[in-house]
């Protein structure tokens, strides 16, 4: 692919990354992402526009506020850098198609939620929900899905609903064994929107890879960090980025199935 598209690809993907943050801090408290504009959390001074350009302001500021010099986190280059890395990555992989238009969408959601629920331990219902309404709006769209009209729309909503009730029945096995919440309503519904794009198939593939990933963090945290295995652990991440798997390798039907 043309590099100078790859550029622009990136540009784009930081300038929605620092859109991201917005997001990412004003929607669990319920604020307006529109206005007013960027603001320090600190001391509430807005941040002028030379200081609001993506990774770049966070460097040359060294972290900190102009006015307060409280510190920034650290989260938003790093939100900013991951959503241009994978706007660059999708744009590769599937071209400027309406396609990548739809999973760009998509994997924007997936970054606001997953740092939402690392930091809260919650998943916003209008992201969960809105990945099914999406999945299946534009599912004539999807490579995943085989065949035209309601055939296409029948595959989207068989994977949207193995998504909800399959993550649904595992919830409630897991309660039943471990007499305790094995997976949280927010996960349940974010499967149901992973499903609407990737199918049936890819929910199974996305379900294993999230487990694997959890199962490497958990251990580590038991490890380094002196964490219990009792100790509960936000499942969103590892979902969203099981999906991202299967939406950037997985995408079609042939290449979902695992080989045993």
């Amino acid at each position: 692919m043309d590099g100078l598209i790859l550029f622009f690809s990136a540009l784009f993907g930081l300038i929605i990354g620092s859109f991201l943050n917005v997001c990412i801090y004003r929607i669990p408290q319920n604020k307006s992402i529109v206005w007013p504009p960027s603001f320090c959390p600190k001391c509430g001074a807005h941040i002028k526009c030379y200081d609001n350009i993506p990774v770049f302001s966070y460097i040359i500021l060294r972290g900190k506020c102009r006015h307060c010099k409280a510190p920034i986190s650290c989260q938003y280059p790093i939100v900013e850098m991951l959503s241009g890395l994978l706007t660059v990555l999708f744009v590769w992989r599937w071209g400027l198609t309406a396609w990548t238009g739809v999973l760009l969408t998509a994997v924007y959601a997936l970054i606001i939620l997953s740092v939402i629920d690392w930091e809260l331990m919650i998943i916003p219902d209008r992201f969960s929900l809105g990945l099914i309404v999406l999945g299946l709006a534009f599912c004539w769209l999807n490579p995943v899905f085989e065949g035209s009209g309601w055939r296409v729309f029948l595959q989207s909503l068989l994977g949207a609903a193995v998504g909800f009730f399959g993550t649904l029945a595992v919830a409630v096995l897991g309660s039943l064994m471990f007499k305790k919440e094995a997976m949280g309503g927010g996960d349940v519904k974010l499967m149901g929107g992973i499903g609407a794009f990737v199918g049936w198939e890819g929910v199974i593939t996305t379900i294993v890879f999230a487990s694997a990933l959890g199962l490497v963090y958990s251990v580590f945290l038991m490890l380094f960090k002196g964490k219990k295995k009792e100790d509960a652990i936000p499942f969103g991440p590892f979902l969203s980025a099981g999906a991202l798997i299967n939406l950037f390798y997985l995408v079609r039907p042939e290449m979902l199935f695992i080989q045993i």
